[in-house]
């Protein structure tokens, strides 16, 4: 499976306007037909007037395919023109699913706030974090359950994105606070940050047509 995590930077005061039309013309449009929405979020605390969507192919060839397709709609080549104007930015990254850490959505029903979460290793150490994280995992999902761990495959080298969900932000700071106590993931921290030459945390809140909530 490979997904495909888009990034849009939005002119100031226009996002309520942007996710209209998305919530409306542009699911009508796209639909799950040219790769399936997994989620979708506007950013709370990190970089303000983004819209985070990630989506899903089977493989780099049905995403091509499906990209294809979607521009050669013609309701789309309509719609384009309508969202342009509200973006000054555009980025997105391919990436792939860390093997044993399937894309999970909570499993309570309820929605959530999300953190993701997007680390850079040094050169040629991400496979070394990659296996210290996982087998330190089970320790840190004693106080949450990870949603989704990527490696990047295009975009920024060396990159991992790993994706949270908490009831909110209290819920957050609780559970992170029980994992730094824990012996475990206080054992694998040593380990892991001298691999790493950046950290950034985002927290998203779904929006009101996003699979993940």
């Amino acid at each position: 499976m490979l997904y495909e995590l888009r990034t849009y930077t939005l002119v100031p005061g226009t996002q309520a306007a942007y996710l209209r039309l998305a919530s409306g013309r542009g699911r009508e449009i796209r639909g799950n037909k040219y790769g399936t929405l997994e989620g979708c979020w506007t950013t709370e605390i990190g970089p303000l007037n983004q819209y985070v969507h990630l989506w899903s192919y089977a493989d780099p060839n049905d995403r091509a395919r499906a990209r294809a397709g979607l521009a050669a709609d013609e309701a789309w080549k309509a719609y384009v023109p309508e969202i342009l104007p509200m973006m000054v930015d555009q980025r997105n990254a391919l990436l792939y699913a860390v093997d044993g850490v399937p894309l999970t959505p909570p499993a309570d029903g309820e929605r959530h706030v999300y953190e993701l979460r997007t680390y850079r290793t040094h050169p040629g150490k991400t496979a070394e974090w990659i296996a210290n994280f996982k087998a330190a995992l089970p320790a840190r999902e004693k106080y949450s359950r990870i949603v989704g761990l990527w490696q990047a495959e295009v975009a920024q080298l060396n990159q991992v994105m790993h994706l949270w969900a908490y009831r909110d932000l209290v819920h957050r700071a609780e559970v992170r606070a029980s994992a730094l106590d824990d012996p475990e993931w206080q054992a694998f921290l040593p380990r892991s940050t001298p691999l790493l030459a950046e950290m950034h945390s985002t927290i998203l809140n779904p929006t009101d047509f996003s699979p993940l909530r």
